[in-house]
């Protein structure tokens, strides 16, 4: 049996690398490319993928972000993580959002064909390096078991995921379709956050996002004309 695969990662060297190495297997089939989680989410409506495997560091919405969505609208397709982060809010984040193996691009080929195999079956896989490092984090038991930051515990996922787009710089507009959602709705979020965190602006969103890690980049503050858009 073959399976089909959507690859998903914003650099074409990498795809391309990922399909030769997947050429030589009969067991999987490329059926799609994106560039973009935003793409990703709506190739896997129309293809219908077995196995999705996702970039986590995509530009807008990211690996983890895509994967939920993939998995709301395609609960079927199984999500393999991509990645050249080891750290353990990654691979936890990963495994929250539904991904099924979590593996780091510096893996052997054997070593994806294998995630891929495994995933296929049913079953879930971490990549050598992660799962001993978990394993020993979890045995000596600092391994913490929250991962939104304490300012943030009182939004829901869909807010975390609003909020992190909100300090990337991108408007509300380009919230609303990375998110399938409408302007208003991307907007009630905002204005609820607000609220919820106690400040009046974008900036002030911004800001709290990028204290509390809840984005790796550091993006050029938002006009008040922008905030508006």
């Amino acid at each position: 049996m073959r399976y089909d695969v959507l690859l998903v990662d914003d650099h074409k060297i990498m795809r391309d690398g990922i399909k030769a190495i997947l050429k030589h297997s009969e067991e999987f089939n490329v059926t799609g490319e994106a560039e973009t989680g935003s793409d990703a989410v709506q190739m896997c409506k129309r293809l219908r993928p077995a196995i999705v495997l996702m970039d986590i560091g995509l530009p807008g919405l990211n690996g983890i972000e895509a994967t939920t969505e993939i998995l709301r609208h395609c609960p079927e397709t199984k999500v393999v993580v991509l990645s050249m982060y080891d750290d353990e809010h990654s691979v936890v984040s990963a495994i929250r959002s539904g991904a099924r193996a979590f593996v780091l691009k510096k893996a052997s080929d054997n070593d994806l064909i294998d995630a891929l195999r495994t995933v296929a079956k049913g079953g879930s896989y971490l990549s050598p390096q992660v799962s001993d490092r978990l394993l020993h984090r979890i045995q000596r038991g600092d391994l913490d078991a929250k991962h939104v930051p304490s300012a943030l515990e009182g939004l829901s996922p869909r807010e975390l995921q609003v909020l992190r787009l909100v300090a990337e710089g991108k408007t509300s507009k380009e919230i609303a379709v990375m998110l399938d959602l409408g302007l208003q709705t991307v907007r009630s979020y905002r204005k609820t956050m607000m609220k919820k965190l106690g400040v009046n602006n974008v900036a002030g969103l911004t800001q709290l996002a990028l204290s509390a890690g809840l984005t790796r980049f550091q993006v050029p503050q938002q006009t008040a004309a922008e905030d508006q858009e």
